[in-house]
């Protein structure tokens, strides 16, 4: 049975892994022109399993920043992963030990928390393990092909290979922002006040990575404050048919008259 929850991952983890393939080749071109060979891109996306935090990491080491902005940029940009991370941790047996956690942990991406939050009962750590096996390492490979690619391809084709990377961030960025005016208005600030901060002076000689770490905790904050994220159970009724609306309103009469 254990053995079957495995071969479920990695049959889960096929298509996903193919997917990171492609992505990660993209990503290779810009390790090729942040000096890394296709070893260190190996390890570079074995260790950071994540498209955007790695942008910021290749970028970052280009930039030849310090490490501690190189630190912060890619906690910053991998900030979401906290929060799939807390979710997940719900969902574990209690007798599940430090050390699964731990490993379920280290690759915790958008498409491995959905096909495991997916999952009915408890997390098997097994499952996430056969995903994990199949998913990271066409990941890791992919990068290193990509290295290769921009070492030996010509200028024209690396510099082509170089748009898939912004067609990867746009497919993220614009489903998302079609269906929420708010993420759009983000999105469109963003953009914004990137360019701004490439033309106002001293703020354009930090390095790239310090400016997305200082629009990203700038604009997130305003956004949390001025429109925070509503509370979606009001509404929601349950497993019974019982309006959860109207039983916390008859709770809460009852609490102010005594009942």
């Amino acid at each position: 049975m254990k053995k079957n929850v495995f071969l479920e991952g990695m049959r889960d983890g096929i298509p996903i892994g193919l997917g990171y393939f492609a992505v990660a080749f993209s990503l290779g071109i810009a390790a090729k022109k942040a000096g890394l060979d296709p070893l260190q891109g190996f390890v570079a996306s074995a260790l950071n399993v994540a498209s955007a935090g790695e942008n910021v990491l290749f970028s970052e080491i280009h930039d030849k920043v310090s490490y501690l902005a190189l630190a912060i940029a890619t906690l910053v940009v991998n900030a979401r992963y906290f929060l799939m991370s807390c979710s997940l941790s719900q969902r574990f047996s209690p007798d599940t030990k430090f050390i699964h956690r731990l490993f379920v942990g280290y690759a915790v991406t958008d498409e491995i928390f959905g096909i495991t939050i997916a999952r009915d009962g408890f997390i098997d750590p097994k499952y996430n393990y056969g995903a994990i096996a199949v998913a990271v390492p066409l990941w890791s490979l992919g990068t290193s092909l990509g290295i290769i690619a921009g070492t030996y391809l010509p200028q024209r084709i690396v510099s082509a290979l170089s748009v898939a990377l912004y067609g990867m961030f746009l497919a993220i960025i614009i489903p998302p922002s079609k269906k929420n005016f708010v993420i759009a208005i983000g999105v469109i600030t963003s953009f914004m006040l990137s360019f701004a901060c490439t033309k106002i002076p001293w703020i354009k000689d930090l390095a790239s990575g310090t400016r997305t770490i200082i629009l990203t905790v700038l604009i997130s904050a305003v956004l949390a404050i001025v429109k925070p994220v509503a509370d979606e159970v009001e509404s929601k009724e349950a497993g019974d048919g019982t309006d959860i609306t109207a039983v916390k309103a008859d709770a809460s009469n009852k609490k102010h008259y005594g009942e």
